[in-house]
């Protein structure tokens, strides 16, 4: 469904993503993980539109996307979220879902019905009349969520929705992501709670310092050195072999 081939992207001097791939299967959840600073976000703007890459190619759909802008990229059912959630603080709950359903319906009734209907999907029928404003953390990213679905995507790429969470609001949204996933739509999550990609993950992506280190199902790849080096430091894979063998692991 995505194919991401060989794609780099700098800021001047800065190496932000190089020659990094992944391949994301119509029906999956697959992640991509690593340190801060990996290049996570990066590639996440730059299969979204709102970066151009350097070189390589992007792929939806069997249709080539590199270059196209954001609003193209959304038509053809390609959306992001972003970590920091900017909500409509002034409008309702409703209001703001609507404003993505509006870049697939024209009238505002029918824009606001699907509102709804998105809301329920989401956990958040019982807040549509709130003023986006005075949602929690957790509501807010939940709306960034609604808002975001409401676009008819069938593939969504979720930037953190987990992050600034506790551990309950984690378990719900947990189920929250299932659910769209049973309801057809493919997902891309950058995720830095681990409890998350393990517990929704099919396949997992590792970035570090803007190249991919790593692939395979979430065991695998935590489990690999160059992954447990790139989050604790080089020499911690074998550091952490050595303690297991002398506690007779």
């Amino acid at each position: 469904m995505l194919e991401v081939r060989n794609v780099s992207k700098s800021f001047g001097g800065l190496q932000a993503v190089s020659n990094a791939s992944l391949v994301v299967e119509r029906g999956c959840i697959v992640s991509l993980i690593g340190p801060n600073g990996a290049g996570k976000t990066t590639l996440f703007a730059l299969i979204s539109g709102f970066l151009k890459p350097d070189a390589g190619n992007i792929g939806f759909d069997g249709t080539p996307i590199s270059g196209l802008r954001p609003h193209q990229i959304c038509r053809l059912g390609l959306v992001r979220t972003f970590q920091v959630v900017q909500p409509f603080v002034n409008l309702s709950v409703r209001e703001n879902i609507a404003v993505g359903a509006h870049t697939r319906i024209a009238g505002r009734r029918e824009a606001l019905e699907k509102a709804a209907d998105v809301a329920a999907l989401t956990g958040m029928e019982k807040m549509l009349d709130q003023p986006a404003g005075a949602l929690t953390i957790a509501g807010r990213k939940r709306l960034e969520l609604a808002r975001a679905l409401a676009t008819e995507p069938k593939l969504l790429l979720l930037d953190e929705v987990m992050a600034g969470l506790n551990a309950t609001e984690v378990r719900e949204l947990i189920g929250v992501v299932r659910d769209i996933r049973n309801a057809g739509v493919t997902i891309l999550l950058i995720e830095h709670v681990m409890q998350a990609v393990m517990k929704l993950s099919d396949y997992t992506y590792v970035l570090n310092q803007g190249e991919m280190i790593a692939r395979g199902t979430p065991e695998e790849v935590t489990c690999a050195p160059e992954v447990v080096e790139a989050y604790l430091g080089h020499g911690a894979a074998a550091r952490i072999a050595i303690a297991g063998e002398a506690d007779g692991v």
